[in-house]
C-alpha cells in the first residue's frame, strides 16, 4: 500500500533525479497528501515545490537534511517547518554547498588516482544547478562504465570507508539541532538505526523527532525505533529518502508507511512554537 505521506524526499535542487516540480507531479500522481522537501544542506527547491502545489490538495512542509560531522559515522539530521529564507540557515547551508563541492573534487582526483579518471563536466553535468553530492559522482561512475550500479560505487569507492571517500566541513548533530530551532523549525534525527546513541545528548539541546519509518528497516527494527521516540518523547516520523530510481536504487516515493499522525504532532508543534 502506497502511504499517504511522505517526509523525506530528495529533488534536483540537490542529488535527486527530479526537479521539485516533477516531484509534486509525481505525489499527486501516487495520490499523496503531504510530502517533505528535504534536499541534502539546501533549500533551493521549496518555493519552486511549493508553488507547484498551491491549488492542489497536497501539502509541501519545507525542509532540509543536514549533513553532521561525527568521526567514523554518518548523521544526518532533517529540518521541517523552518523558516527557509531564515539569513541564519542560508549561511550555514551555503557554507556547507561549498564544502560539498571542495569534497566531490578530492573525489574525482582520488578516483583518478586509482584508475578511474572521471572528466568534471560529467560530474558538473549531473549535478546542474543543484548542490553537488556523491551520487552525481557515483552516476557519472556508472556512465563512464566503472561500475555497475550506483549502490556498487558507494559500496567499492565513495562511501565512507571507501578508497576515494574524502571528509568535509560539517555542524555537529548538537548545533545543527539548535540552528533548526534558531530558524523555528522542527529537528528529527535521520535514518537513526545506527545512531541511537546520539540522542539523549540531541534530546537535551532540543530535538523533537526521530524517523522511525525508514526504507528497508525491518518490522522489528521499527518497532524498536518506535519504542524509543516513546522513551524520548519524540514524534516518529518517516519517509522513503527518494532519490530516484537513476540515482538510488530504493523504495519509491510513498513506499514507507508514515501514519497520517506523525504530520498532524509536527503540525501542532510547529504552530505551538509560532504562537
Amino acid at each position: 500500500m502506497i502511504s499517504q505521506v511522505d517526509l523525506h524526499l530528495h529533488t534536483t535542487a540537490s542529488d535527486g533525479q527530479f526537479s521539485p516540480s516533477e516531484l509534486v507531479a509525481r505525489a499527486l500522481e501516487c495520490d499523496l497528501r503531504v510530502i517533505a522537501i528535504t534536499d541534502h544542506d539546501t533549500t533551493a527547491g521549496i518555493d519552486e515545490a511549493l508553488e507547484a502545489a498551491r491549488g492542489t490538495e497536497l501539502e509541501v512542509i519545507p525542509g532540509v537534511e543536514i549533513s553532521c560531522d561525527v568521526p567514523h559515522e554518518e548523521v544526518h539530521l532533517l529540518g521541517y517547518y523552518f523558516d527557509h529564507h531564515h539569513p541564519a540557515i542560508q549561511g550555514k547551508l551555503r557554507a556547507m554547498r561549498d564544502a560539498r563541492l571542495r569534497r566531490a573534487k578530492g573525489m574525482v582526483a582520488k578516483l583518478a588516482a586509482l584508475g578511474f579518471p572521471l572528466p568534471w563536466e560529467v560530474v558538473a553535468e549531473l549535478a546542474g544547478d543543484g548542490s553537488v553530492g556523491r551520487p552525481h559522482i557515483a552516476q557519472a561512475m556508472l556512465k563512464m562504465g566503472y561500475v555497475a550500479s550506483t549502490n556498487e560505487a558507494f559500496d567499492l569507492y565513495i562511501g565512507r570507508n571507501g578508497p576515494a571517500y574524502v571528509e568535509r566541513y560539517k555542524l555537529s548533530p548538537s548545533d545543527a539541532v539548535s540552528l533548526v530551532k534558531e530558524v523555528l523549525g522542527l529537528p528529527v534525527l535521520a535514518h537513526p538505526l545506527k545512531v541511537t546513541h546520539f540522542l539523549p545528548a540531541l534530546v537535551e539541546r532540543g530535538l523533537v523527532g526521530l524517523e522511525v519509518y525508514y526504507n528497508r528497516y525491518s518490522a522489528e527494527e521499527i518497532r524498536g525505533l518506535a519504542d524509543l521516540a516513546r522513551k524520548f518523547d519524540l514524534i516518529p516520523t518517516g519517509g522513503s529518502d527518494f532519490h530516484g530510481p537513476d540515482v538510488l536504487d530504493t523504495v519509491d516515493m510513498g513506499g514507507v508507511k508514515v501514519p497520517m499522525e506523525s504530520v498532524e504532532l509536527l503540525r501542532a508543534l510547529a504552530k505551538k512554537m509560532r504562537a
